[in-house]
């Protein structure tokens, strides 16, 4: 078996959200982490897990990021973490597969599914492995008990339910542990 540990410093992990209808916010996480355990070389058999520190949500906006990290969404006093552990990995084709697994915010667990593409493995100057992927879905933030909304003066909302999600994820390999005879 093969372990993989995503390399955070190489990684990114975003949402967009609708505002007033007509844009969008963007934001990340920055501390995460999450490790892959698979017995291929193309993925296909992944069990995946990670998880995000909801304190570390950032929309460049200190104001913004301040009220995403109370009650009214994330509530990371109560729920300081935000986790996904995989139920299937369906291989489409060679760079592209459908992730199903188990995502939990704030103590709301549902199923999502994201679609993936595999950018390949490579060594990099040091002699690590690293595999690269780009990952994307959607999920209604009402569902995982982020409610707050409200409207403009003619009846708009400020924030709409649908997030999209956008990953870029860099994995490297773990070493196996020589046991000195």
């Amino acid at each position: 078996m093969t372990t993989w540990k995503i390399d955070a410093a190489h990684s990114e992990v975003g949402f967009k959200v609708k505002h007033l209808m007509i844009t969008n916010v963007s934001g990340r996480f920055t501390n995460f982490e999450g490790t892959i355990h698979t017995n291929s070389e193309d993925f296909h058999d992944a069990r995946i897990s990670f998880e995000a520190d909801a304190r570390s949500v950032t929309t460049s906006n200190h104001q913004r990021d301040e009220h995403l990290k109370t009650q009214d969404f994330f509530d990371c006093d109560q729920f300081p973490r935000i986790s996904f552990v995989s139920r299937q990995v369906k291989k489409v084709s060679d760079e592209h597969y459908r992730l199903i697994g188990d995502l939990t915010i704030r103590n709301h667990t549902h199923s999502i599914e994201l679609h993936v593409t595999y950018n390949g493995s490579t060594r990099d100057p040091w002699g690590q492995t690293k595999a690269g992927f780009d990952l994307s879905g959607r999920l209604h933030r009402s569902d995982y008990g982020l409610r707050w909304s409200a409207t403009t003066d003619t009846g708009g909302l400020i924030l709409g339910d649908e997030v999209k999600l956008h990953m870029h994820i860099a994995l490297v390999q773990e070493v196996p542990v020589s046991v000195a005879q």
